[in-house]
């Protein structure tokens, strides 16, 4: 399978489908395709689904569903992966930092997600995750508050080994119903990435299942980054098909869940505010409200975590 090919051919639906998704496409002067999927275009609930697949080179599926808080109803996310550590850790893991044009009056920053990660390997993730990949093309997927061009496209193509016409990226910010969205279906990620952390063999994970509320949209981009991270944090759940010993669970099953952290109980706009710092965050913070696993080598299941309805609602609140 080529993620990269996969993810192809998803942005190029997107792209014969701009104007009724609500986003734009533009080429660069060298080539670089770039859709604008909540940058500057207001983007919808359908993109936001296509870059979500895309994020995981289409080795997932992204559905709408409904999600009850108490007296709040709110459109939710399921996301279904059978190529976990493929789909979820080498594409659409947003660990690729993006920095160009350090020395400008508008420097560039972004937070790179999609399967270019798997040509660039720029990250320290990419040691553990025994996989590689070829591709004429490159597709990448950046978070940030503009919209790259020439410079930062030359410095993508570059790191994928890639022609910068055979580049393809869709950008969008977190403030947007296409970032709300993508952050949602990122709920079977997250609680993989804790795992990781925790020690556990990612493949022994043989696919994921979540759900997660979509957060209400707001311009605002700290206190989005606070609702869409209080989502996932009170309001998601990631179920995980597994093939191990039960020891492996029993070991970390009370560390994977949100409530294990320190910083657990406090929305994540006031976390951010009281640290300055998004990576002064305890990172052990990051993860589902709740997690089960299966184990098909027992046939047990194990489940651990809790919702938060009441800080959740109070987060979207404000």
């Amino acid at each position: 399978m080529n993620l990269n090919q996969n993810a192809r051919k998803l942005f190029d639906q997107v792209a014969a489908d701009a104007e009724t998704l609500r986003v734009q496409l533009r080429t660069l002067a060298n080539g670089t395709r770039v859709i604008d999927a909540g940058v500057e275009s207001p983007g919808s609930l359908t993109a936001g689904k296509y870059f979500a697949e895309i994020c995981l080179g289409g080795l997932g599926q992204v559905h709408f569903t409904q999600v009850r808080l108490a007296e709040l109803s709110l459109p939710g996310v399921q996301i279904v992966v059978d190529w976990p550590v493929l789909g979820c850790m080498a594409s659409q893991y947003a660990g690729w930092k993006i920095e160009a044009s350090a020395g400008s009056p508008h420097p560039y920053f972004a937070m790179g997600s999609g399967p270019a990660r798997l040509l660039a390997r720029v990250e320290v993730l990419f040691s553990q995750i025994n996989y590689r990949e070829k591709s004429p093309t490159a597709v990448l997927a950046p978070e940030s508050l503009s919209l790259p061009g020439v410079e930062v496209a030359e410095l993508i193509a570059e790191k994928c080994q890639v022609r910068p016409q055979d580049l393809c990226l869709i950008a969008t910010s977190t403030g947007s119903l296409v970032g709300s969205v993508q952050i949602a279906a990122r709920i079977v990620e997250t609680g993989m990435h804790k795992m990781l952390e925790l020690g556990f063999d990612l493949n022994k994970i043989l696919s994921g299942f979540g759900t997660c509320p979509v957060a209400p949209v707001i311009k605002d981009t700290l206190r989005a980054i606070g609702r869409t991270n209080d989502c996932i944090l009170y309001g998601g759940e990631a179920f995980y098909t597994v093939c191990c010993e039960d020891s492996e669970i029993i070991g970390i099953l009370d560390r994977i869940p949100a409530s294990s952290s320190k910083d657990y109980g406090t929305p994540f706009y006031e976390l951010f505010q009281r640290y300055q710092n998004f990576y002064q965050v305890d990172p052990f913070l990051f993860s589902p409200a709740r997690i089960t696993l299966n184990n098909i080598s027992s046939g047990k299941v194990f489940q651990a975590g809790q919702f938060n309805e009441k800080l959740l609602i109070a987060s979207l609140s404000n």
